[in-house]
């Protein structure tokens, strides 16, 4: 009896025409929809949109002794000591010229935070818009 054995090669070839039928496949439907696609329009800003710089801010100090001094950056840092009428009346009259003023409160640091409250909530009450307190950076 003759034996014989079947030997079996190892393939050591890769079979790429399945991959060349999903790549062509791919390139078809790249093909077709590439016309279909419209590039977008972005619309930018445009750099000269706002016309005036933003306004210094009025300055509220609150002294140590409880004195208000209110400060006008704008106007050559002209301090002048007011009570808490003449305060409202001041920032009411330059808020009336520039709805935009901000108003800031700076207080010493020994100044209890009950009075730096009480200031900004008169203020609050009187309508006054945009307050904000300063701080000191370190």
């Amino acid at each position: 009896m003759i034996q014989r054995r079947s030997k079996r090669r190892l393939m050591n070839e890769i079979n790429v025409v399945p991959y060349i039928d999903v790549m062509l496949v791919l390139l078809i439907i790249f093909m077709i929809t590439a016309p279909l696609i419209q590039p977008s329009q972005i619309e930018l800003p445009e750099i000269g949109k706002s016309s005036a710089p933003p306004a210094e801010p009025l300055e509220v100090m609150i002294a140590a002794n409880g004195n208000l001094t209110l400060r006008d950056r704008a106007g050559a840092d002209k301090e002048q000591q007011v009570d808490r009428n003449q305060l409202v009346e001041l920032i009411r009259a330059r808020q009336a010229q520039n709805t935009d003023q901000p108003v800031v409160i700076a207080a010493d640091k020994n100044v209890r935070y009950e009075e730096v409250i009480q200031v900004m909530d008169l203020l609050q009450q009187q309508q006054i818009r945009k307050i904000g307190l300063l701080t000191k950076s370190k």
